[in-house]
């Protein structure tokens, strides 16, 4: 049996980010800093920084916002040849307004419509979405529309019948629908599954497991079948139950540029030592790439193999001669 042509791919909404700077508000903004964004892209695009093959399926439009995110991907390595181009569709956009205390950062979405949004299960290739070692979705996509969460549905499905493991990110967004919807809808998608993330505050969210963190990951692989459970804990760090294991590991010392992407760029590192049978070293490589995320602007991390092993190595910082 010939090996798999890809580590991992997936399917999911990419966006457009527009964002002002702390200090700046967005009604009186007249410059925007623009990043390509989308849960699933910014985990294969990290991926592929570090060497690994991956490809992203989804819908964009054929005009210059598509090519935002086409470019990025394409510079990273991600294979689009799954990608369906709309001549007439639009592009999904979000707001950020980044905030220093007592304010929060303000995320503004417009992504109503979108030709991600909009994408049929039809219209996904599947030869090209299982030849892989892992298929990885989050709860943002079934979130969107009920083509969306069709699509979701069918690729969990299809996965099982072909017996293409599976990742999973709750990922919950309280803007797209509320606790119990989410809930209800992916204790249903992720049942069984090999490798489920979930956040701290998203197990108490949606599954009102509030205990100690070694608790709630136990909670989570019981409420969901789960193989192996990824639980990110904050500034604590990351912490993985097996069913024989627990394992853990610390958040390295960062100074934060910008928030957003960071828990992408975790699964993604954890993810990078699973698929070498290595999950302890992966929680290393995610709790670096996490702070590599956050030390960057944008969604979409760069960096490199090396970079990962010299930040795991030496978190101080310093300059690199």
């Amino acid at each position: 049996m010939s090996q798999p042509t890809f580590d991992v791919t997936t399917t999911g909404e990419t966006m457009v980010r527009l964002s002002v700077p702390a200090g700046q508000r967005l009604e009186n903004a007249t410059n925007f800093d623009i990043f390509p964004a989308g849960a699933e892209a910014n985990l294969v695009n990290a991926l592929s920084c570090l060497g690994r093959s991956t490809a992203w399926l989804g819908g964009l439009p054929a005009n210059p916002l598509g090519k935002i995110v086409s470019n990025r991907l394409r510079m990273a390595g991600v294979n689009l040849d799954g990608v369906v181009w709309d001549p007439n569709g639009r592009m999904g956009n979000y707001f950020v307004e980044f905030a220093a205390p007592p304010r929060a950062i303000q995320v503004l979405y417009d992504r109503a419509d979108s030709v991600a949004a909009n994408l049929a299960w039809e219209q996904i290739d599947p030869d090209l979405l299982y030849d892989t070692r892992l298929l990885h979705l989050t709860g943002i996509t079934p979130a969107l529309t009920p083509n969306s969460l069709e699509l979701t549905k069918q690729a969990i499905a299809s996965a099982h019948e072909r017996n293409v493991p599976i990742s999973f990110d709750i990922n919950y967004r309280g803007k797209l629908w509320s606790p119990t919807d989410a809930r209800d809808t992916l204790l249903k998608l992720v049942d069984g599954i090999d490798l489920l993330f979930c956040a701290q505050g998203d197990a108490a969210t949606l599954f009102n497991f509030t205990g100690e963190p070694e608790e709630t990951i136990r909670q989570l692989a019981n409420q969901t079948n789960a193989k192996t459970v990824v639980m990110s804990i904050g500034d604590r760090g990351v912490i993985a139950w097996d069913g024989i294991e627990l394992l853990h590991a610390a958040a390295l010392p960062v100074e934060v540029i910008d928030r957003i992407g960071a828990g992408d760029a975790l699964a993604a590192g954890v993810i990078h030592g699973w698929l070498d049978d290595d999950l302890a070293q992966g929680l290393q490589y995610g709790v670096a790439l996490a702070a590599l995320a956050l030390s960057q602007h944008g969604d979409m991390i760069t960096t490199n193999q090396q970079e990962l092993e010299t930040v795991i190595q030496d978190a101080s910082g310093g300059v690199n001669r």
